[in-house]
């Protein structure tokens, strides 16, 4: 039975923001018997920009949720491998592991579709929404939150016991909890545009590394009908600095990159790049304060590794759920009461993410390409020829894998093989190219010379990412 809050209340619980995130939260509440009002400043259906991958783990909390068999998920393209290219030369294909009970296969799910399902199995479970309303302020001092809410037909206040801002990178809610918005080190952007015609596999999405886009990669994501979401992300800080502007980087990239220009030579472009940023996960930013939890990207809950965002929006709608019902039953919003939130969050998050924001750290720099680039490609060829290797480095990355596996003595021992032979080939090969090789070895210090502030910056982030990842 639906359990209806008081009537001095618009519900138990206010959800800001209807993606992924606020609809699985909603969701998982109006199963619980509590009343729950999703407001959004948007009318569904309506497309988001991402990449439009839903992983192993986001397919396991859709089919929680019940929704594995709604016609947007069961019917998108099935992609059970990623192809790694380097240099538009493909080095590797990955196939997705059956882990820990996951699918042993990701989708491509269009967000506009992907959105829309999550959101009707809110309201199938009972939840209501409030579209086309944006929330300009909340106040949770007293006993109740209590919204602003700009509507087409004018202003309302809404009341209830609890928020949950889940309204993405840039909420307004997060805003309010913590005072500021997330540093421009925790950053990464990208474009994204949908092409028609793409040849090349359909059951595959390739990943495409290279000097012009790293510390980022490309990717081609088949979303099937000979359609792919095709983009390509950069960490924004960087030393030297990158451009930020990446849509002539990603039209560059599908003519000159041969991996690319294979699959997308006779494909045409349908509508025009849209870009985003994204806050990436740092577990010394709040996500709870007074009766407010936060879920999703708008608690930064973003990989900056892999920029997967959807697996944790999924998770963390789940998690706020969970504390949301705790709370309520015991009559106790306070941020006191909404810790433990916070502690699984960064309890669920931090080796992984914080060793990707470690590398993500060090490989900012740029001077040092050739060298991130060299080791990359000494990775995958170890991983050719060794299943678990592969298994446990490709799944790191994709995020199916925990990254303390990659620690584990054996793997680090054959990454260290791995390297050094990288290394003894690269000696080698200087000795054959000593010019270019003297050129490669001073370039890092010639950028060093020109911005030492940049690069002390650079290596201030490196130290403090080692010191968050280590105990």
């Amino acid at each position: 039975m639906q359990n209806f809050a008081p009537p001095d209340l618009d519900a138990d619980v206010i959800v800001v923001g209807a993606g992924p995130a606020g609809a699985a939260t909603a969701a998982h509440l109006a199963r619980a018997g509590r009343d729950v009002l999703v407001v959004d400043r948007c009318t569904f259906p309506r497309d988001k920009i991402c990449g439009d991958f839903v992983g192993p783990v986001a397919l396991r909390e859709l089919e929680l949720l019940g929704l594995a068999g709604a016609p947007a998920i069961r019917d998108a393209s099935v992609v059970p491998q990623a192809g790694l290219f380097l240099d538009g030369e493909h080095l590797i294909t990955f196939p997705f592991e059956a882990e820990a009970g996951l699918p042993a296969f990701g989708r491509v799910v269009p967000r506009v579709a992907l959105d829309a399902a999550i959101l009707a199995g809110a309201r199938t479970a009972g939840a209501r929404l409030l579209e086309g309303a944006a929330v300009t302020g909340i106040d949770t001092a007293g006993d109740r939150a209590v919204l602003a809410v700009r509507c087409a037909d004018g202003e309302r206040t809404l009341r209830a016991r609890l928020v949950v801002g889940a309204d993405g990178s840039g909420s307004s809610v997060a805003r309010i909890v913590r005072g500021r918005t997330p540093p421009r080190d925790d950053l990464i952007v990208a474009v994204r545009a949908y092409y028609d015609g793409v040849a090349g596999p359909s059951d595959r999405c390739d990943v495409y590394f290279g000097g012009e886009s790293f510390p980022g990669y490309a990717w081609i994501f088949p979303a099937g009908g000979g359609v792919a979401n095709v983009g390509v992300g950069m960490v924004v800080e960087t030393f030297p600095p990158a451009p930020e502007r990446l849509d002539p980087l990603l039209q560059r990239l599908v003519e000159r990159d041969a991996g690319m220009r294979a699959r997308l030579g006779g494909a045409r472009m349908i509508g025009r790049p849209a870009g985003w940023p994204l806050s990436t996960f740092d577990e010394s930013l709040d996500v709870v304060g007074e009766r407010v939890l936060l879920a999703g990207d708008a608690a930064s809950l973003v990989n900056p590794l892999n920029g997967e965002g959807i697996q944790y929006a999924l998770c963390s709608g789940r998690w706020a759920a969970e504390a949301a019902v705790a709370a309520l039953a015991a009559g106790d919003c306070s941020r006191a009461a909404l810790l433990p939130y916070q502690h699984r969050v960064r309890a669920a998050l931090h080796g992984d993410v914080a060793f990707a924001r470690l590398i993500v750290r060090a490989i900012a720099n740029r001077s040092l390409n050739g060298v991130w680039l060299g080791a990359l490609r000494a990775v995958v060829e170890r991983a050719r020829v060794d299943r678990e290797y592969a298994r446990v480095t490709g799944g790191v990355v994709a995020g199916i894998v925990p990254a303390r596996e990659a620690l584990r003595p054996d793997i680090v021992a054959r990454s260290v093989a791995a390297l050094s032979g990288a290394a003894t080939d690269g000696a080698l090969g200087a000795l054959a190219r000593p010019l270019d090789a003297l050129a490669a070895a001073c370039a890092p210090l010639i950028d060093a010379a020109a911005d030492p502030g940049g690069a002390a910056r650079w290596a201030g982030r490196v130290r403090a990412a080692l010191r968050a990842y280590l105990p």
